[in-house]
């Protein structure tokens, strides 16, 4: 005789997955983590262009600066160092509200709200000046 197994009760939904709604403070939150994480992969990437330039100017191989130039000037690279640059950015003004919410200061939820989207549009725009200034002076070619 074979027995069924016992059926879990049912349990009911958290309140607040009924009434949860986005708002741009989650999301530069966790925008504001993610770009931390991706910093780290930057500074990787800056200590593979360091180790690159050591073993270059130590002659133990002559060709992994310019390796790490190839690739760094290719599109792909390029498109590396600009979400890079934009993670930074979106970080540093992520790290500003945080900074400004450490005076007690923009809690209430119009204030919470205005200095998230200041932090998302300052990142961004910072990143594009920044990528304009590199390109106008001729630091960066495609």
């Amino acid at each position: 005789m074979s027995q069924t197994p016992p059926q879990t009760p049912l349990r009911p939904m958290s309140p607040h997955l009924q009434i949860w709604r986005f708002h741009i403070t989650m999301f530069t939150s966790i925008l504001h983590r993610a770009t931390g994480l991706a910093l780290v992969v930057g500074a990787v990437l800056v200590a593979a262009w360091l180790l690159a330039i050591g073993i270059t100017a130590a002659g133990i191989c002559p060709q992994a600066y310019t390796a790490f130039l190839i690739f760094a000037k290719s599109p792909f690279g390029l498109l590396v160092w600009f979400g890079l640059s934009l993670a930074g950015f979106l970080h540093l003004t992520g790290g500003l509200r945080h900074l400004i919410w450490d005076m007690a200061i923009g809690f209430q939820l119009k204030s919470a709200n205005a200095l998230a989207w200041w932090g998302l549009i300052g990142g961004i725009v910072l990143t594009v000046i920044f990528w304009v200034v590199l390109f106008t002076t001729g630091k960066v070619v495609l």
